[in-house]
């Protein structure tokens, strides 16, 4: 598989190195001072920032090449984006997180979040920890996991920050050198309290998922997600 990478910093590097050793081709790494050529590639993974991740993409969707995004920050402008992709008969597959761990702690919250509901005692709180380079807080995969927790229990809303109202999500964040990424969401009473975290040892788990997603997109068209991938439904 000849694949184009946009972005090419820590996740780019990683991306490179796991991708070659399964034995793909990288035709292209496409950074802010390089040229926009993608040399063939038949499919393309971005991974860069917020800012930027918008242009990108509509630049992506224009040229029609099958796109894999792992940046966060810009979920409120999904619908626009997909159309983007829709409208040229194109493939996107978006995630706030490729860890397939993630993906199964979201599954897990989900249940979780159900049974707790039926026990108001407890308080429902998220918290994240990456490393200090991340731009966007809270994460993409910590707003993914509220979102979870809002979709199976009687919660009306997440905020960033603490919060003592009772039907309130508080989601916090820390950035700390060297994390690649912890997600732990609690439930709270006055005589104790249940903990469930996913915490990553490194970025090689987030790469091998967005490869595994690039190799599963290709020849596909519309737009795709990890439940996709994963064959877990809607």
């Amino acid at each position: 598989m000849r694949i184009a990478l946009v972005g090419y910093g820590k996740m780019g590097q990683t991306i490179e190195r796991l991708a070659l050793e399964r034995g793909h081709q990288i035709v292209s790494k496409i950074d802010v001072d390089s040229p926009r050529e993608l040399n063939d590639a038949e499919v393309v993974i971005e991974f860069t920032r917020p800012d930027v991740v918008l242009d990108h993409l509509k630049w992506l969707s224009e040229v029609g090449v099958p796109t894999v995004v792992g940046t966060t920050g810009w979920s409120e402008h999904k619908p626009m984006v997909d159309d983007w992709f829709l409208q040229q008969n194109g493939a996107l597959f978006s995630s706030s997180n490729f860890s397939i761990g993630v993906n199964l702690f979201w599954e897990a919250s989900a249940y979780l979040s159900k049974l707790m509901d039926q026990h108001p005692q407890y308080r429902a709180s998220l918290h994240e920890i990456h490393h200090t380079q991340k731009v966007d807080a809270p994460s993409g995969t910590a707003i993914t996991t509220a979102e979870v927790v809002l979709q199976h229990s009687s919660l009306e809303k997440w905020i960033h920050g603490t919060s003592q109202e009772v039907k309130i999500l508080p989601v916090t964040h820390d950035r700390i050198d060297h994390v690649p990424g912890t997600h732990t969401l609690s439930f709270t009473s006055g005589v104790d309290e249940i903990r469930m975290t996913h915490e990553a040892f490194s970025r090689d788990g987030f790469a091998n998922g967005a490869i595994d997603a690039a190799e599963w997109l290709l020849g596909k068209k519309g737009i795709f997600g990890m439940k996709d991938l994963l064959g877990l439904g809607a």
